[in-house]
């Protein structure tokens, strides 16, 4: 095991973080609270993570140049998002400890080599992603058999939030969704009966040591979460068993470092399957910050820095609710939401991101409600929808 770093406000201990988003920010605050320095890379100007860290790094995220400035500036490195160059990373990991590493991110930001993954290790995992085909040409689509339709054609590359993806009945939708997306490989998924939905948070050391958090239960919105529960009120504890021990044989077989969440499908037969995963921390994690002894971004400067991961118990019944920027506008006029009210709820916990630009479906905050009851917090998150408009 390699010696841990030792948390200090120095300016030799510096944690570089790829992407400027609202979770490099989180990250950056979780990192100063334990005694590091931030740097951020990240090409825009003005982002969140920037507004926070002590110093931004200007560049393209394959710049070879602002690569090595923050390399020669940090002693370790992480990302924020998903779809960083995996090449970025290992030219990273030439100088300094990366995590995530360059491998366990590539295979996240491409679905055919997640799926294969997931099926790789289903021996030890004892879960399987949906059934699923590869279409890369007419022929395959041509191939499709009866028992994938209908499902969802999805990019293989850069999907998110409900993006590149399209529901398809039949061969024809399949066409002419392969045509709308600009005819790029693609994968197929059969759509299957679900029952609901639940988000798995792990963090793995340096150590091969991991921890997993409770299990959460999520409910989307036009392709975006809308809310996370913990406990998960439809969550079975077998279910929730399974889930986590999957969790930790997925990480596992990774080799992976780092905080990562994966989603998971329970079927209305009770069966679990595994859906994609993200190897960052989450939208459905952040209940951690408000409910858990170690938040989700705490974790992640914990195991960049090969310190022992922290207690992921849960003090709290929790509800998150994701802040969109359609609560700002009123017809075509915009002002700022009554945040005065809802903090007037007890419980409510409210991390605005630092945008300025609402924009409808772009995420600018979250509020965790926390109660002593999982029933009280959901009273809550209802006041609170009333309060800023949302519909429940």
């Amino acid at each position: 095991m390699n010696k841990p770093f030792v948390p200090a406000a120095s300016p030799a201990t510096w944690l570089g973080v790829m992407g400027g988003g609202q979770l490099g920010r989180m990250f950056a605050q979780a990192a100063q609270a334990m005694g590091y320095q931030v740097a951020v890379l990240e090409p825009a100007d003005e982002c969140p993570a920037g507004q926070v860290a002590q110093h931004l790094v200007n560049a393209a995220y394959d710049d070879a140049a602002g690569l090595d400035a923050l390399a020669a500036q940090c002693v370790a490195v992480t990302t924020e998002f998903e779809n960083v160059p995996a090449d970025s990373l290992s030219r990273l990991a030439q100088r300094v400890f990366v995590a995530p590493d360059a491998h366990g991110v590539s295979v996240a930001q491409d679905r055919i080599a997640e799926k294969a993954f997931f099926v790789a290790c289903a021996s030890k995992s004892h879960v399987m992603p949906a059934p699923h085909k590869v279409i890369a040409s007419y022929e395959d689509i041509d191939a499709i058999g009866d028992d994938l339709l209908p499902g969802i054609l999805k990019t293989v590359r850069m999907g998110y939030d409900g993006k590149g993806q399209v529901r398809v009945r039949s061969r024809d939708d399949v066409r002419a969704a392969f045509d709308e997306m600009g005819q790029v490989t693609c994968l197929l998924e059969k759509m299957l009966p679900l029952a609901y939905e639940v988000s798995v948070l792990t963090a793995r050391g340096a150590d091969g040591e991991s921890v997993v958090y409770p299990i959460a239960e999520n409910v989307h919105r036009d392709g975006i979460l809308f809310t996370t529960t913990v406990p998960g009120p439809n969550v079975s504890a077998d279910s929730a068993l399974k889930a986590q021990n999957a969790a930790q044989a997925i990480v596992s077989e990774l080799g992976y470092v780092g905080v990562l969440c994966i989603e998971f499908f329970v079927l209305e037969d009770g069966t679990l399957v595994v859906n994609e995963m993200a190897p960052r921390p989450h939208n459905s994690g952040h209940y951690t910050m408000d409910a858990c002894v170690t938040s989700q971004f705490a974790q992640q400067v914990r195991a960049m820095a090969k310190l022992p991961l922290g207690d992921v118990r849960q003090h709290s019944p929790a509800v998150m609710l994701n802040i969109l920027g359609d609560i700002w506008f009123d017809g075509e006029s915009v002002s700022e939401p009554a945040w005065d009210d809802v903090l007037a709820l007890p419980g409510a916990c409210l991390h605005l991101y630092g945008k300025d630009d609402p924009r409808r479906g772009r995420k600018m905050g979250h509020v965790t409600f926390v109660a002593p009851t999982l029933a009280e917090a959901q009273a809550q998150l209802q006041a609170a929808c009333g309060i800023l408009g949302i519909p429940l």
